[in-house]
């Protein structure tokens, strides 16, 4: 029983996060008819679908402060239980301010990954540790989770119930999760105070990471949950047909975390980052140009044509960004990995952080953008200038090595900085 307790452990820890992560974008589904039925304008669509996001990225580095002190075990089963309560009250909620309060309640799971992050990784040993943590991070697969199961609950039953049904099913995840996980091995050792843990923040790489990782996740999270109705607005279609097709970006964020790690193993975080940067900016170019007819005047007379992308292509440029936001994700913790092997919690902890406030921030400028210049494609121009920052930043500090950091020039190179 003890040779297979590792894989027991990771199993079951990656579908707890797996069904967390479903909760933690619920509303982008739901969110759909909840602004019908409020009559939502688009910020406050914006606030709605990201209130979860909110405490899911604020406590990230406490619940992994209190996951090496109390362990991971105990941790993710008060998390699971305790976010049963407000996610089964808030299919009664009928104003928006109680979707907001209970949104930050519920938005609790979202912290599950700095919880499930170190337990499952103190399960193996150093060198599959890698591996370990690519397949718990797979659990990111629950944001395509919900976007096949809440539209098929919406047009069934109303949106009341999706709510309900993750509620319990949080419930017996919990159980399945005490029966099959262990205690944690790495509790019972003296830990640093808070204050020695945040020490790194005067390190410039840690910042550096932060950016890269509120692109990379901040921007998977915030385009989960505004897909569904970028698709319903700009194409016409119905949430069961918006939800399938926002799959299309979800699903691979899971799928391809792993192949992400293994790429960083092998040809090192800075080439993976460099280029998940230029394809993202690529495809994120392609997809802010918006719709447009033009006229032109031809010595036969005017002739007008249009500019849009059909939906099949855009679906496939998705799928493609998808995959890049993935990749960006595994390399970005390879970068903690090889340059913070001793303070891993505390600087994954902060970097997932700001990742997760990242998913919290832009739907609020989407919804923002999108009133104010009526474009639905702004969202992309949006991140299209925030990765282009990303590339400037990253070819400055690692390409050319400039101190726009505060870095010496005369530092030693770090083990996942190319060799120049």
């Amino acid at each position: 029983m003890t040779k297979f307790r590792p894989l027991s452990v990771l199993l079951v820890t990656t579908w707890a996060f797996t069904v967390c992560f479903a909760v933690w974008m619920m509303f982008g589904v739901t969110g759909i008819p909840i602004r019908a039925q409020l009559g939502l304008d688009a910020i406050q669509f914006g606030v709605l679908t990201a209130t979860p996001v909110l405490t899911g990225a604020i406590f990230r580095l406490p619940l992994g402060i209190w996951t090496d002190r109390f362990g991971g075990r105990i941790i993710m089963l008060v998390l699971l239980l305790g976010c049963a309560v407000p996610l089964w009250v808030s299919a009664y909620a009928t104003t928006l301010w109680q979707f907001l309060l209970l949104g930050l309640a519920l938005g609790l799971v979202g912290a599950s990954f700095s919880v499930g992050t170190p337990y499952v990784a103190r399960f193996f040993p150093k060198e599959q540790r890698g591996f370990a943590m690519g397949v718990f991070g797979a659990g990111t697969v629950g944001a395509a989770l919900n976007m096949f199961v809440a539209p098929w609950l919406i047009d069934a039953y109303g949106w009341q119930m999706v709510p309900r049904l993750y509620a319990v099913m949080l419930v017996v995840t919990a159980v399945i999760f005490w029966i099959f996980s262990a205690p944690d091995p790495g509790t019972g050792k003296p830990l640093a105070s808070m204050r020695q843990q945040l020490v790194v923040l005067r390190d410039p790489h840690v910042w550096k990471y932060c950016q890269y990782y509120s692109i990379v996740f901040g921007g998977f999270t915030a385009l989960s949950i505004w897909m569904p109705q970028y698709f319903t607005s700009e194409y016409g279609l119905s949430i069961a047909q918006a939800a399938l097709l926002a799959a299309c970006f979800a699903l691979p964020a899971g799928i391809f975390r792993a192949f992400g790690g293994w790429l960083s193993d092998r040809f090192g975080a800075h080439n993976v980052t460099w280029w998940v940067l230029w394809i993202a900016w690529i495809c994120l170019f392609l997809l802010s140009y918006p719709r447009t007819e033009l006229t032109v005047h031809t010595v036969s007379g005017p002739a007008s044509f249009g500019i849009a992308l059909p939906v099949w292509f855009f679906a496939v440029l998705l799928f493609v960004l998808g995959i890049a936001f993935a990749c960006g994700m595994a390399s970005t913790f390879k970068y903690i990995g090889d340059d913070f092997a001793e303070s891993m919690g505390a600087v994954s902890g902060i970097v997932g952080m700001a990742g997760g406030l990242g998913g919290f921030l832009l739907p609020i400028m989407f919804g923002a953008l999108l009133d104010r210049i009526g474009l639905n494609s702004s969202c992309f121009m949006l991140l299209y200038g925030i990765v282009w920052v990303s590339l400037i930043l990253n070819y400055l500090t690692e390409v050319r090595r400039a101190p726009v950091m505060g870095e010496s020039l005369g530092a030693p190179a770090t083990q996942s900085s190319p060799r120049t």
